[in-house]
């Protein structure tokens, strides 16, 4: 089971990685673009989701695609879901109670992967 401070250490372990509030909810930046952030359900989406809606701490991260978000939704629908608000985009939100670290630091560098600059993902490579 994954916590918000497994989030912070992994995201922030990442080049060039900040970390400040979007609407009052963490959110993870680099090169002024947010990768990974918090993300409670609201109203529409608990409507959306109805019964489904799962309780506990929500992370959004950016996917490359939306190929890659309903690939990762179809393998793991336990951890991963979306709702109406992200259809079109490429983010997909994950059940951090879910998730065990190892897995997380693998959704959280490619979310960084998919918003860091080509130079910094070139050295992060390296």
């Amino acid at each position: 089971m994954a916590t918000w401070d497994d989030v912070r250490a992994i995201a922030l372990s990442l080049p060039a990685t900040s970390e400040r509030a979007s609407r009052d909810h963490a959110m993870w930046w680099v090169d002024g673009k947010g990768f990974v952030w918090e993300r409670p359900l609201r109203g529409p989406d608990l409507a959306a989701l109805g019964a489904d809606a799962p309780d506990g701490p929500i992370l959004g991260a950016r996917v490359a695609d939306e190929g890659v978000k309903t690939a990762m939704i179809a393998a793991e629908p336990e951890v991963y879901f979306t709702t109406p608000h992200f259809d079109g985009y490429p983010a997909v939100l994950v059940q951090l109670e879910r998730i065990g670290v190892e897995e997380l630091r693998e959704v959280i560098t490619e979310a960084w992967l998919c918003r860091a600059p080509k130079r910094l993902r070139q050295e992060f490579s390296g």
